[in-house]
């Protein structure tokens, strides 16, 4: 099978930088019915025009390229072996051109290997079928909202949902919780596939197979198909909205699957995918690994790019734009719901770096400054000079154990990211002078394009996603979520969203 590698880098080029057809219609049906001017109808736009950019650059849609994971069925005689190889070949070149970010992590040492191998990656799942075709799927599903996966054990007791019995009813409220719970830490809208029954291992493994489903298609079994069209509507309702910024999309597609489970066993597995949901598939020719068919582009979707509406008559969005470094004056006139525009010079910080910085010094002043919650794809030419390929923030609750503390210590002024923190930050921010503004989560290419240039790096060893990238940014827009005056965004639509999913606690599937 002489074709075997390329036609794998390309299902996986295709995967990361080109968004399927029905993925789009759910992303383009959000943005209508989102309401005119909202943060949420913002969001939507920034997003449909990251999924061109990304299209038209060959770049990853989200710079969290995630965990490859690999559906393969083989005729029989099909040589797997043979396969498995191919695949690895075809994962070190595409993280080697900025295809896919280096995301292979050893867990005892926190080396990155760099090239996306390593014990347990990729994920390889074979399966024979009696089809005369190599058929291979691949799904990209980052650590953001793989982080907000969850598993229920009934019976059990939930927030906002009371008791939780082993039926019907139970699963329904196990679904409505996990999208809940997920808030904009998953970069919601969202799609979410579940696994009932089956054991801890299985259960999971039947919820992220669900994902494959394409997001039009009918659950063939009828009570699943009626629970499928309930969540839709209902999750809809929580006003969770793009991005954990309230509104009307809050969930985009919602795949159940069911397998038979151990008598003293109930588990329901939830699966949470971004709205960044990459996930592709071919048909291989099994004498040459040419391809055949694509699996999810029978149609071509065009994004709407129509622009986002202004806010209606009588609301104001006030616009401030920030040169770093900034002073405590400029932060503390700053409001929840201010959109930012920043110039100047910011520092990329993720886990490693903020568990190094408690205990260290920093290479450089970040007095005034601001702290970038990202691990970009990056890629040095031949001159050696470094390009920033995709550049999205990544989930902000991670540093909630450190950023408080980092924020008082080195004088941040500050922290972009997705998703929120928690009241250790919010007490911070006002104690110290500073704010969080949260970015479009997924929106890699967007970001990438203010990115001037890339001054320098420090900490290398922690690998290119964890290294403190200092980068020059021009037209860098976010929105203030929680500011110095004791007020986020974030824990207000979560309590206003578990106030509406108590809504949903009586019974309604018998």
């Amino acid at each position: 099978m002489e074709n075997l590698k390329q036609s794998i880098l390309e299902l996986i080029t295709d995967t990361s930088t080109n968004l399927p057809p029905d993925v789009r219609r759910a992303v383009n049906a959000a943005k209508v019915n989102e309401d005119l001017g909202t943060r949420a109808a913002i969001s939507l736009s920034t997003i449909a025009q990251n999924v061109v950019m990304a299209e038209e650059n060959v770049s990853p849609i989200c710079q969290d390229t995630g965990m490859p994971t690999f559906e393969v069925k083989t005729p029989v005689g099909v040589n797997q072996i043979i396969i498995k190889k191919a695949i690895k070949e075809a994962i070190v070149e595409a993280t080697k051109t900025g295809k896919l970010r280096s995301n292979s992590v050893d867990s005892l040492t926190g080396a990155n290997s760099g090239d996306n191998l390593g014990p347990g990656t990729p994920v390889i799942h074979f399966e024979q079928w009696e089809e005369d075709d190599i058929e291979i799927k691949l799904i990209l599903k980052g650590g953001g909202c793989e982080n907000k996966n969850i598993q229920y054990s009934l019976p059990c007791e939930l927030e906002g949902l009371g008791k939780v019995g082993r039926n019907l009813d139970g699963v329904r409220k196990c679904i409505l919780h996990a999208v809940y719970q997920a808030q904009g830490q998953g970069c919601s809208a969202g799609f979410i596939g579940v696994g009932i029954g089956g054991d801890r291992t299985s259960g999971y493994a039947l919820a992220k197979h669900q994902l494959f489903r394409r997001v039009d298609d009918v659950n063939p079994h009828a009570d699943l198909a009626k629970l499928e069209d309930y969540i839709m509507e209902t999750a809809n309702q929580l006003g969770i909205g793009t991005m954990g910024f309230g509104g009307n999309a809050t969930l985009l597609g919602c795949k159940i699957g069911v397998e038979n489970r151990l008598p003293a066993s109930f588990f329901v597995s939830v699966a949470y995918n971004c709205w960044a949901f990459r996930r592709q598939g071919v048909r291989l020719n099994p004498e040459t690994g040419e391809i055949k068919r694509y699996l999810y582009k029978d149609e071509v979707v065009e994004m709407d790019l129509t622009p986002a509406a202004a806010a209606e008559a009588g609301e104001t969005r006030r616009e401030v734009v920030l040169q770093a470094p900034i002073s405590e004056e400029q932060i503390r006139s700053l409001k929840v719901g201010d959109v930012v525009i920043i110039n100047g010079e910011m520092h990329t910080g993720r886990d490693a770096l903020h568990s190094y910085l408690m205990e260290n010094d920093c290479p450089v002043d970040l007095n005034g400054g601001i702290i970038y919650h990202c691990g970009p794809v990056m890629l040095k030419d031949e001159a050696g000079e470094w390009h920033v390929k995709a550049a999205g923030p990544t989930t902000s609750i991670r540093e909630e154990p450190y950023q408080g503390d980092i924020i008082k210590k080195f004088g941040i002024r500050a922290v972009i990211g997705k998703g929120g923190m928690g009241a250790k930050t919010l007490k911070a921010l006002g104690e110290h002078g500073a704010v969080y503004l949260n970015a479009i989560g997924g929106a890699a290419q967007y970001y990438a394009e203010c990115l001037e240039k890339v001054e320098g790096v420090d900490f290398m060893e922690f690998g290119i996603p964890e290294a403190m990238w200092h980068l020059r940014v021009k037209g860098f827009a976010a929105i203030v979520t929680m500011d110095s005056h004791g007020n986020s965004l974030h824990a207000d639509v979560e309590k206003s969203s578990l106030e509406k999913l108590a809504q949903f606690a009586e019974p309604v599937f018998k």
